[in-house]
């Protein structure tokens, strides 16, 4: 009796340590911050818990439960208004975001490309040979590009098959290239994500990183704008429903897709997190979210088909 207590006692004070700081809106401290990305998967040492204390008879514990499901229940819903845009379509494109895993997912990434012919595409991790195998086998369809080249994780890329003026790059540990691309004759500003991740040794980084991509969803002022990659954050996470808060909207919540796990590719749809996004600002309403899976790479890809309105006079 008394071990189910004291199991119970630890699965919940754990599990409320999370929940808690998801409640006061902070990130917290290691492994609070990486424990956010799961936090629909902590259901299930609540719900242990739980069956522990109603076998034990401990029924301050079950109040303890009970509390913390609810919780767990709210902040699973997601995160944020969703509204409509109600100005004249103006264009239709389709978006693909994926993450190469040092670009050993590079030759998959060309066949997936070649099969679904997204419009724009945000490549992240890629280094030279991914560069170089991303303009051998498509270059002819995506002539024009953005890229802030590097080796490992550190280099990205951003492809359109329409007209791309390159911007400013964001500063980053890894490349987060910049463009404006002309969709249907209209300017459509473009950002690549790639943010620090969580790291024990590193949150103070993936903090500054995440408030650059605010910042810059800020700046945008009302103009159309695309920010799509690699956050390694999810919903759960302050430091992205900021970058959320700034002015855009998730594309695949938009979709009725939120929370599809997007890493780790290997145990993803069924466990896993999404810290893969679109996200677009609110001149775009969304058609469709497809999550894809291409080989050799631990994350899954993302494609979405937007749709750009005619917005309020700039």
């Amino acid at each position: 009796m008394r071990f189910r207590i004291w199991c119970a006692v630890l699965l919940l004070a754990g599990v409320s340590v999370v929940v808690g700081c998801r409640v006061a809106d902070t990130d917290g401290i290691t492994p609070v911050t990486q424990l956010l990305a799961f936090l629909p998967w902590l259901l299930a040492p609540t719900g242990l818990a739980l069956l522990l204390a109603g076998l034990a008879r401990w029924w301050a514990g079950v109040v303890w439960g009970v509390a913390v499901l609810g919780l767990l229940a709210w902040f699973i819903e997601p995160y944020g208004k969703v509204t409509t845009p109600d100005g004249t379509p103006l264009a239709t494109f389709r978006v693909l975001t994926a993450n190469v895993e040092y670009g050993r997912g590079t030759p998959a990434l060309v066949d997936l490309v070649r099969e679904e012919r997204p419009d724009l595409v945000f490549v992240q991790e890629c280094p030279d040979h991914c560069d170089t195998g991303l303009r051998d086998g498509l270059g002819a369809d995506y002539p024009y590009r953005a890229a802030v080249e590097g080796e490992g994780a550190d280099g990205s890329v951003i492809l359109s098959r329409t007209r791309l003026t390159p911007a400013e790059p964001l500063p980053g540990t890894m490349g987060m290239p910049a463009a404006v691309a002309e969709v249907g004759g209209h300017d459509v500003r473009l950002q690549l994500a790639h943010p620090m991740p969580p790291l024990p040794g590193a949150l103070g980084v993936w903090r500054e990183e995440l408030r650059t991509l605010e910042e810059w969803a800020r700046r945008q002022d009302g103009a159309p704008a695309v920010l799509a990659g690699d956050f390694n954050a999810s919903q759960d996470h302050a430091a992205f429903r900021r970058v959320l808060d700034a002015g855009m909207a998730d594309a695949a919540r938009l979709a009725g897709a939120d929370r599809t796990p997007t890493w780790p590719a290997r145990t993803a749809p069924p466990l896993g997190a999404q810290i893969d996004h679109v996200l677009v600002s609110r001149d775009f309403s969304v058609r469709t979210a497809r999550f894809l899976d291409p080989a050799g790479t631990d994350h899954r890809a993302l494609l979405v088909e937007l749709t750009l309105h005619r917005g309020r006079e700039r």
